[in-house]
């Protein structure tokens, strides 16, 4: 596991992480970064697949943007997806897994996270559901998320899949997976 010191170290020098707040670069916290949502988006509808070699996602709208929007009420039962307002800039020897931040399950949230592959570049997308009784207020540039990194050894190959960049759906289209 990487260490904050080497972390900031990163950021400054190789731009591993933009966007990150001030917060953050100044008085980090543990072992990695807390992450802050830029963007909401629901899931408009539409048949889902994932299939051996392709997967389509039902189309996504956007619904709160940091600094448009204050916040999203999400009453029990809703699912969103939520994009961070921070770049990630991986190279070839590190990847990153994310953790999401107590007080969302204090909150009954559930926050489904995957893993960043070393070359993965852009935004994050995660998804969240209010699987608790009562309505959640989530307040747009709020930290959500952990980001920790760890360096690898012997990568064969840097990340090359399709969410490059950010993208938060295929749109409701088929696509082949890479």
């Amino acid at each position: 596991m990487i260490g904050t010191k080497e972390l900031l170290k990163l950021v400054q020098e190789n731009n591993l992480i933009e966007n990150l707040s001030e917060r953050e670069i100044l008085n980090p916290e543990g072992a990695g970064f807390d992450l802050r949502v830029g963007e909401v988006f629901v899931i408009e509808g539409g048949e889902a697949f994932l299939g051996e070699f392709e997967r389509h996602t039902p189309k996504a709208g956007s619904i709160a943007k940091y600094k448009q929007e204050k916040d999203v009420i999400l009453k029990p039962g809703d699912f969103v997806l939520v994009k961070t307002i921070e770049k990630v800039n991986l190279p070839a020897d590190i990847a990153a897994i994310f953790r999401p931040r107590s007080t969302l399950q204090r909150c009954g949230i559930g926050l489904f996270t995957a893993t960043a592959s070393p070359g993965y570049s852009g935004e994050l997308t995660f998804g969240m559901c209010n699987l608790g009784k009562n309505d959640f207020r989530l307040e747009m540039g709020a930290r959500i998320v952990n980001i920790i990194f760890f360096k690898t050894s012997e990568n064969i190959s840097e990340y090359r899949g399709q969410w490059q960049g950010g993208r938060v759906s295929t749109q409701g289209i088929s696509e082949v997976q890479v």
